[in-house]
């Protein structure tokens, strides 16, 4: 990659012309991390207490993302799964969470949120300790770059904003920043990573490519993105009205 590319890592190739696969690459998988979550917390269709109990540790794992290991990249994918109108919508659910894991939802809605809206808008970048980040947030400029890869909303936060220009001025600014701190990055994951023995047998579980298949099949992976995500999105829809159906007008009455 330096010998062909001129640069030292990934994160510097990402802001480049040449970087389109890479882009795609990282949206695909963050993406499918969300979907992957969001089926996580859909498909606990036993009693409402295990679904409780599962968004109770997801929203756990958001609040390590961000704080132990310093990988926002992560972080915002969870967020974007936990934001989805699918599950947000689960009215019953989140009440539940609120009066068995009071804790757990005040941490989600008085920190993680406006951290994870903060981040989005640009306003947040400067305030985390870069000693800290593993990964960057990705997102939105890889969102802002490759515009017609981008089939969720909610990550053009710009768009719907007065300060448009000035959220995506940050943005590129903070790209700037990113690929000069590549290998302060690196740094931090060997030293948070130090002692880990990865499980060479589960490492397949955490590809991208091995998530596609599991979540559409191997010919289903192959469709076009907006189709497959579509798809997706219908699926999670029903999963979502089967937990909790929608109210009529004649229940409401």
């Amino acid at each position: 990659m330096k010998r062909s590319m001129g640069v030292n890592s990934g994160l510097e190739l990402i802001t480049l012309p040449f970087g389109h696969q890479l882009r795609l690459d990282i949206i695909e998988r963050h993406n499918t991390m969300a979907i992957g979550i969001a089926v996580d917390i859909l498909g606990c269709t036993g009693n409402l207490e295990e679904r409780v109990a599962t968004l109770n540790r997801i929203i756990q794992v958001a609040v390590e993302l961000k704080d132990s290991m310093g990988d926002l990249y992560a972080f915002s994918a969870v967020m974007k799964a936990l934001e989805m109108p699918q599950v947000s919508r689960l009215e019953q659910t989140w009440t539940t969470l609120r009066h068995c894991y009071t804790q757990t939802a005040i941490l989600y809605e008085k920190q993680l949120k406006p951290f994870s809206k903060a981040l989005h808008e640009g306003r947040e970048t400067t305030s985390v300790p870069q000693n800290i980040i593993t990964v960057p947030l990705l997102m939105p400029l890889v969102t802002l770059l490759e515009r017609q890869a981008v089939v969720f909303d909610g990550m053009d936060v710009w768009e719907n904003t007065d300060q448009s220009c000035e959220i995506m001025l940050k943005h590129l600014a903070t790209a700037r920043s990113i690929a000069q701190n590549a290998s302060l990055y690196s740094t931090n994951a060997e030293r948070t990573l130090h002692g880990f023995r990865p499980d060479a047998e589960m490492s397949e579980v955490f590809k991208t490519e091995f998530q596609m298949r599991l979540l559409w099949g191997s010919k289903g992976a192959q469709v076009n993105q907006s189709e497959r995500y579509e798809k997706f999105n219908q699926i999670l829809t029903a999963l979502s009205r089967k937990l909790e159906p929608p109210l009529t007008k004649q229940t409401e009455q």
